[in-house]
């Protein structure tokens, strides 16, 4: 038996060690741990007689996966848009004279429950020259404050995401109650549908590990997790909202080249047909 307390890095021995987490609880007369995804947004229970110190080589190991496969979309992203950007260029030659323009693609707001993954997120919109306004709120308090939220910020795009997962030993994946935070994201895309209606005008992400993903569709959102109920990265949500972000108005993104721009793939991420937000200026000012 691991003696662990909380900030260890552990894994499941049920589990075959097959994800790493964080404890970020200890509830010592239960004997239970509360675990947080290290690069997955899961929250979960395990029995502390369940926990294993991974070595610090492996935990090298496993980030060092994290970050080749982040790596790898980062890659794909910049490739298609040095392929985009030079189509544009031709384009311009031939119908401006070769004038300099501006690219104004989709803003963002991207509320989490979780700081350390918001952090991580807002870094990486940087990387990808996405405006993006991050807010942590957690789950339970994201539908009451969504309205607020959007007036402030009026984006294009919104992420509504966090942490989620099955409660212990609810295997009903039909009913609501049994996900810890499905309510709360649904309740969340519903008031952001209260207050701009239109899947092209404001295009939503909704979800997390497990998520509730028929149920986030039905209240409004264009892509969701998870449809087998599996575990999503936590970077899943900037890679989807770059892919809308940075596709011309007047094209629509199928579902399955958003799925294709994830790591988890299509069991972890659906949606539905979605207009692009990026927008070409012209000309670009002398003074910038």
């Amino acid at each position: 038996m691991a003696k662990v307390k909380i900030g260890d890095v552990v894994a499941r021995i049920s589990y075959n060690k097959d994800i790493f987490f964080k404890i970020i609880d200890i509830k010592e007369e239960l004997r239970l741990a509360v675990l947080k995804g290290l690069n997955v947004r899961v929250i979960a229970d395990a029995p502390i007689d369940d926990l294993v110190i991974p070595s610090p080589a492996e935990i090298r190991s496993y980030k060092r996966d994290y970050i080749k496969n982040s790596n790898e979309c980062l890659e794909r992203i910049f490739y298609r848009r040095e392929l985009e950007k030079q189509k544009r260029f031709l384009r311009r030659v031939n119908d401006s004279g070769g004038n300099s323009s501006f690219d104004v693609p989709g803003v963002v707001l991207h509320v989490d429950g979780d700081e350390e993954y918001l952090n991580l997120c807002i870094t990486t919109y940087k990387q990808l020259d996405i405006q993006a306004y991050g807010i942590c709120l957690a789950e339970r308090d994201q539908p009451k404050k969504m309205h607020k939220l959007l007036v402030e910020h009026n984006p294009d795009i919104l992420v509504i995401t966090g942490h989620d997962g099955l409660e212990k030993n609810r295997r009903d994946f039909n009913d609501i109650a049994s996900y810890r935070n499905s309510k709360y994201f649904i309740e969340a895309v519903k008031a952001a549908r209260r207050y701009e209606p239109s899947r092209d005008d404001l295009v939503i992400f909704a979800g997390a590990c497990q998520s509730h993903y028929e149920g986030l569709l039905r209240a409004g959102a264009n892509f969701a997790s998870s449809p087998h109920r599996v575990f999503i990265h936590a970077l899943d949500p900037v890679f989807i909202i770059e892919k809308v972000a940075y596709t011309p108005i007047d094209k629509i993104i199928s579902a399955k080249d958003v799925i294709d721009s994830t790591i988890t793939g299509i069991k972890g991420i659906g949606g539905i047909e979605t207009r692009g937000k990026f927008r070409e200026g012209l000309p670009r000012s002398p003074y910038e």
